[in-house]
């Protein structure tokens, strides 16, 4: 920007009239009469100052030409700064505006997504809903199996303990026909038949003659028998069985000849359930065999166990 300069005054007129003044005074003072009379007198002194006025009036002039250019400038520059102002106000007006739309975005998104999430909340929760249904009928499901899993073990260990009952009655009637070579072959037959019942678990055992009567493995032939302490085995009438490690019968035994007064009864067996010592009692099975029924019965483990794997 070009600085504009204030505008000079002439001073050759002041000049010419200082001087002019200044001869006149001259002139008075050296030309007049003695002593000079008082018009004279006044009118070198007003010639005087005059020619003094006349040398100052150019530089007042001038100083006064650079102070209204200095004003100028001023306002000039003042102007500038409140148009800057003004620029300015305008765009803090304008990002006032940016910013309220900005905020008015911000809440919106704010509300889309506190509806996002309560949107998903529900879904979670009817899902979660979903998933409980399927899972109890998927437990439903698996309940039913296993308890008809259970009722066809106990269906097996029935028939499977009646066949061995029948192998056994045989083996016993060979022994009282006498015949060695009728004894040899049932007796064969019955100990391939345990073998093969043996593999999945299920264990015949008979008592021996002359050993220790024990009621959890032991049961007189008559119901109402009433043993005494140091009673004694004589014959095994029925076999005992158990099942992966569980007592499902005990065996069916008589008392050695003279050692206790019986009262004759019908053959009748029955089991009782006694948990094996090295199983834990929670995870027994409880069987019971009464003539030719067999019920098994287990602890369910659907219900005790929530974190069961779905099919």
């Amino acid at each position: 920007m070009n600085e504009v300069s204030a505008p000079k005054t002439a001073k050759w007129p002041f000049s010419l009239g200082f001087l002019v003044l200044l001869s006149a005074t001259a002139m008075i003072a050296f030309y007049g009469p003695r002593p000079l009379p008082l018009g004279e007198l006044s009118l070198g002194v007003l010639c005087a100052l005059s020619s003094a006025l006349l040398c100052v009036l150019p530089f007042l002039l001038d100083f006064r030409a650079l102070l209204k250019l200095t004003e100028s400038d001023r306002l000039t520059h003042t102007m500038a700064q409140i148009q800057n102002l003004e620029t300015v106000a305008r765009h803090i007006s304008t990002a006032t505006s940016q910013w309220q739309a900005v905020q008015e975005l911000a809440q919106q998104s704010v509300k889309s997504g506190q509806a996002m999430a309560d949107r998903m909340a529900e879904e979670a929760k009817a899902f979660a809903e979903h998933l409980q249904k399927v899972n109890d009928s998927e437990r439903a499901r698996l309940r039913l199996e296993v308890e008809k899993l259970h009722r066809a073990e106990g269906d097996w260990l029935q028939v499977t303990i009646g066949l061995l009952d029948h192998t056994f009655a045989l083996q016993q009637a060979a022994e009282r026909s006498g015949h060695p070579d009728l004894i040899q072959q049932l007796t064969l037959f019955q100990h391939a038949c345990r073998d093969v019942v043996r593999r999945v678990g299920l264990v015949p055992f008979t008592a021996k003659a002359g050993e220790a009567f024990d009621p959890q493995i032991h049961q007189w032939r008559e119901a109402d028998t009433q043993a005494p302490a140091d009673a004694r085995v004589g014959q095994t009438i029925a076999t005992g069985f158990t099942f992966q490690g569980q007592f499902v019968r005990r065996a069916l035994v008589t008392p050695q000849t003279g050692e206790i007064a019986s009262t004759p009864a019908p053959v009748k067996v029955a089991a009782e359930p006694a948990p094996s010592p090295e199983v834990a009692p929670g995870d027994a099975r409880l069987m019971a065999v009464t003539g030719n029924e067999l019920n098994v019965h287990r602890p369910s483990q659907i219900d005790d166990d929530p974190e069961l794997p779905l099919r």
